[in-house]
């Protein structure tokens, strides 16, 4: 892309960046501590629990419409897991330092709780679509129905389809751009068009990126669920058995890189100016950012996926999704941040991304490393593709849900994801902290607003637990104080 317009776009986003992240960085961690705190650690209570009802939800439910708990919760793992884990991790080792993983582990416990919440909610406050009977729900619909303002479910829904529909899948794309450019040099096909006051790059990998995307999203969300269910899992394990292999490589270092986490994890360099921005450290900063852009722990894209699911009882799902945010973060993003501290490639590296890691991968496990990961990496971004799709095409009904509409944003989408082939590496990284930023603000803030409702929820799935019940049924009669507040034909 013409670099001046690289460079005015920049600058652009960062001035809205920075202010936006150094409140939001202090504002995540606090809601996480307050639903940890309120819902009695329920991550660390009903763990081991939602590993039973995750491994229980593949069955189909009662209505054929919906889509089964365990294709909620790999759409949901197709987003998550993603670049985040393998360019989002690396970037923020090279800028925050080895103690950026330590704040992606700790915003990814906090968040499990703010993930079951948000969840929990997209189920209570669901709705059946018109047009083909399925599920829809999210943030857009709970602060809608719950919160009684639909302007800000509007806005939110416009929020979210900018940030998945068109910018997380820009980075997507920038991604396997980078890993196949320096796995194989593909890059050096495109071609150079001089447009007069600016240039414009022709990139095959793009365009065959479009293309392949073009074959989902026309596909709706019931081919989108089987998608990511048939290669989530296959993909997450090649790279967690390299990684593992590593981790073994490297078992005597291993807890000297434990280490090197915690005693950076507290080294204080102010990110920025300001109130906030005094208050937070680079690697805080750095871990903060790039752990929500991989676990997505209370940004509100998770719940749209978790509402599309059947189940018996709200809280199911949000014990699956949280489950979700555990695997992204503690076992897929810990399995990078090895495999890159044990290399010791970091020193600056600057915004090196996929780059970084494949440098650390070659270091390891030689020069097939590069091949590999540009491989994984091409099925990661691809599934949080069209992981990504998912959410916005709900969204994108939500406020209008006209089939020609639909089809120009479809078209939109395949236009970012060329954008995202040809653009730079810091310029998407950047729209994407803007975009989520605005979302999980949006989020939060409404979750919290809503806490009596996933209290109600949590309370009458765990007193059911406590009866012998193996599968709680969530019935909305047995709780009149919330039945005028819930508009629902379902529960």
């Amino acid at each position: 892309m013409d670099e001046q317009l690289n460079a005015t776009l920049m600058s652009w986003v960062q001035m809205l960046n920075d202010p936006l992240w150094n409140f939001l960085v202090v504002f995540l961690v606090v809601v996480g501590v307050f639903y940890t705190l309120i819902t009695g650690a329920v991550q660390l209570r009903l763990f081991f629990h939602s590993i039973k009802v995750m491994k229980s939800s593949r069955k189909e439910g009662d209505d054929d419409h919906g889509i089964t708990p365990f294709q909620a919760f790999v759409t949901g793992l197709a987003s998550r897991v993603g670049v985040g884990n393998v360019a989002g991790v690396a970037i923020a080792i090279a800028i925050g330092g080895p103690g950026a993983v330590f704040w992606m582990w700790l915003t990814a416990f906090l968040g499990m709780s703010s993930a079951f919440v948000e969840s929990s909610l997209a189920q209570l406050f669901k709705v059946r679509d018109t047009q083909n009977q399925q599920f829809r729900g999210g943030p857009a619909y709970y602060i809608t129905q719950g919160l009684k303002q639909k302007w800000l479910g509007v806005v939110f829904a416009l929020s979210l389809i900018l940030a998945y529909g068109f910018v997380f899948n820009a980075v997507q794309a920038n991604s396997i751009i980078d890993a196949t450019s320096h796995a194989w040099g593909w890059d050096k096909a495109n071609v150079m068009l001089n447009l007069g006051l600016f240039s414009f790059e022709i990139s095959w990998v793009g365009l065959a990126l479009v293309i392949l995307t073009a074959v989902i999203i026309f596909g709706g969300i019931k081919r989108i669920a089987k998608v990511a269910e048939s290669f989530v899992p296959l993909m997450a394990v090649m790279y967690l058995a390299v990684a593992l292999y590593i981790a073994v490589k490297n078992l005597p270092i291993l807890p000297d890189i434990f280490q090197l986490i915690f005693s950076h994890a507290f080294q204080f360099d102010a990110a920025a100016g300001g109130f906030f921005g005094a208050m937070v450290s680079m690697a805080m900063m750095m871990g903060i950012k790039r752990g929500l852009f991989s676990n997505e722990a209370g940004m509100g894209s998770a719940p749209n996926a978790a509402a599309a699911s059947d189940v018996k009882h709200p809280v199911n799902q949000g014990l699956v999704q949280m489950l979700g945010v555990f695997v992204d973060t503690f076992v897929v993003c810990s399995c990078t941040a090895i495999i890159i501290l044990s290399s010791g490639l970091y020193h600056d590296a600057g915004f090196a991304g996929v780059q970084l890691t494949q440098m650390a991968l070659v270091s390891q496990i030689g020069s097939w490393g590069d091949d590999f990961l540009a491989i994984i990496l091409f099925m990661f971004a691809y599934s949080s593709i069209i992981g990504n799709y998912a959410y916005a095409e709900s969204n994108m009904q939500f406020i209008n849900n006209n089939r020609k509409v639909i089809f120009v944003f479809r078209l939109l989408v395949l236009f970012m994801v060329y954008f995202g082939a040809i653009t730079s590496v810091p310029l998407v990284w950047s729209m994407a902290d803007l975009s989520m930023g605005l979302m999980a603000t949006i989020n939060l803030f409404a979750i919290l607003l809503l806490t009596p409702f996933a209290l109600m929820l949590l309370k009458d799935y765990t007193s059911q637990l406590k009866q012998g019940i193996k599968e709680p049924e969530f019935k909305l009669d047995n709780h009149p104080k919330f039945k005028d507040k819930v508009n629902s034909d379902i529960w």
